[in-house]
């Protein structure tokens, strides 16, 4: 299932890449005069505008269900084993590892703020 999600997937970003790289931009009214008005009659009389966006709509909610569903696939599949979660009891009795810095030992009445000596 993971595996045919992803290729659909692959498949539609470069559908989407393709179809925007085809488009026309807003100045290419003035390529018409050069022969590029052809592009009507192949599309139909509202030109190629409509479909390349709609093919591009399509393709980009295929896009997002696609990765929606291999989010939900991939949340499934991740996990933890009990093994390798330590308890409240051994996270309290454990000696520092080297590099760690331990916690101060508590101290009994007195203020919390250290005074420099000499002060």
């Amino acid at each position: 299932m993971e595996n045919i999600l992803l290729a659909i997937h692959l498949l539609t970003a470069l559908a989407i890449i393709g179809l925007v790289l085809l488009q026309q931009g807003k100045g290419a009214e003035a390529g018409a005069s050069f022969g590029a008005g052809a592009s009507q009659t192949f599309f139909g009389s509202s030109g190629s505008w409509n479909f390349f966006s709609k093919m591009t709509a399509v393709l980009a909610t295929v896009f997002f269900l696609t990765s929606i569903g291999l989010a939900v696939v991939a949340k499934h599949h991740a996990g933890v084993d009990e093994d390798y979660l330590p308890t409240v009891e051994e996270e309290r009795s454990r000696e520092p590892r080297d590099g760690e810095i331990p916690a101060a030992p508590e101290r009994s009445g007195g203020s919390e703020i250290p005074v420099p000596e000499g002060q």
